[in-house]
């Protein structure tokens, strides 16, 4: 039984049979192909109606490259609703103190701010 299986198996191909079947899948793949070696400038003989109106294929890459908000006059989706108004609601003055909080030193935060960067180099060095 053992050697009735051993027959069945298929022999592994030797390197010249690949390389054979190589060169025959390369020989099927170039006849499907075409080299393309001529090449063409295209001239517009009306150069001012070219200059006039960008032709509508230019004008569609275009139109895909902008932001939502510069396509469209209304949000699409749902989600495009939370961020299409992204003009800021009031006019901020920075020297009003009511709502604009700068960042105070004191001597505890000058402190601590000392003591993390101390523990941030001394990790990253360890």
């Amino acid at each position: 039984m053992a050697s009735a299986k051993q027959s069945k198996e298929k022999d592994p191909a030797d390197i010249v049979n690949q390389n054979a079947i190589h060169i025959e899948t390369i020989k099927k793949e170039n006849r499907s192909q075409k080299v393309y070696t001529l090449f063409n400038v295209w001239t517009n003989v009306n150069e001012e109606e070219f200059h006039d109106e960008p032709p509508l294929f230019l004008m569609a890459i275009h139109r895909a490259c902008l932001e939502p908000t510069k396509k469209y006059t209304h949000p699409q989706t749902e989600s495009q609703e939370i961020g299409w108004i992204s003009r800021p609601l009031m006019v901020s003055d920075r020297s009003d103190r009511r709502l604009n909080w700068s960042r105070q030193n004191s001597e505890i935060t000058k402190y601590m701010d000392a003591a993390w960067r101390l523990k941030e180099q001394t990790q990253n060095l360890g």
